[in-house]
């Protein structure tokens, strides 16, 4: 049976709503952390989060202030526009400052364009528009796009 969350939080002067629907529901008052577990989605505007398990982590006013999204954590988010999709093995969200942190196997795509960036990890500033992307030594950073054919 699925269990529904209806949480309400502001977003750049205006409130948004965040629904989070999972399979598993538990919370830690004390702690101030949300457990969601099994087909988690979440949805906040134009946002949307899937994964195996997500943990919210709320203020002392109840606000929350991180999602960490784990196990086949994928996200479509616009930025400046522009729609995107990601994946990766973690997806974080902190949402008083518009950032996801995608870590591990990091994978990010303009979909009206094609553009895709493969990476350890990457970051993107939806506030700024900008996303910055790290590999490893063994691993570096690739970039593919489409270019078009300048005789058509």
């Amino acid at each position: 049976m699925k269990y529904l969350l209806i949480v309400l939080t502001s977003v750049l002067l205006y409130a948004q709503q965040v629904q989070i629907t999972a399979d598993k529901f538990s919370a830690d008052e004390t702690k101030g952390i949300t457990i969601f577990t099994g087909s988690v989605h979440v949805e906040k505007g134009f946002d949307d989060l899937k994964a195996d398990k997500v943990v919210v982590n709320f203020d002392k006013n109840k606000q929350p202030t991180l999602y960490t999204a784990s196990g086949h954590a994928q996200a479509k988010l616009k930025m400046k526009g522009k729609r995107y999709f990601a994946k990766g093995d973690t997806l974080i969200y902190n949402p008083m400052t518009l950032k996801y942190i995608i870590k591990k196997n990091a994978f990010l795509q303009e979909l009206d364009t094609d553009k895709k960036v493969y990476g350890e990890n990457i970051l993107v500033d939806q506030a700024r528009g900008k996303y910055e992307v790290d590999g490893k030594a063994n691993k570096p950073v690739k970039f593919i796009f489409q270019l078009k054919d300048k005789k058509k």
